[in-house]
């Protein structure tokens, strides 16, 4: 029986909102990372590493003008991320060992 009509496919999100989606997924991660680091569990960085490397692709990929619009965006993960090292710093002992784990 052929279809009277097709339903249209949703159209694609535009770059620069796949660039907001995406910087909004990885602020939530490292939200996630920053709270179970403070309560000393471990971390594998290797998503979040990912992630970042992802976003500044993407954000590269858009036009100028476009791509100035995200430096808000981008200043607050980086102090997100800056936060998470920090945290994790100073869960280190001498040795590059946890204090839970030695």
């Amino acid at each position: 029986m052929p279809y009277m009509h097709e339903v249209p496919a949703p159209p694609a999100a535009l770059p620069v909102q796949r660039v907001v989606e995406l910087g909004s997924r990885l602020a939530r991660t490292l939200g996630v990372a920053r709270a179970l680091a403070e309560s000393g569990r471990d971390l594998d960085l290797r998503g979040i590493e990912d992630g970042v490397g992802r976003l500044c692709a993407q954000t590269l990929d858009l036009p100028p003008p476009e791509a100035r619009g995200m430096v808000v965006m981008l200043r607050e993960i980086l102090a997100q991320v800056d936060s998470l090292s920090e945290i994790l710093a100073r869960g280190r002992l001498p040795g590059g060992c946890t204090g839970h784990r030695c």
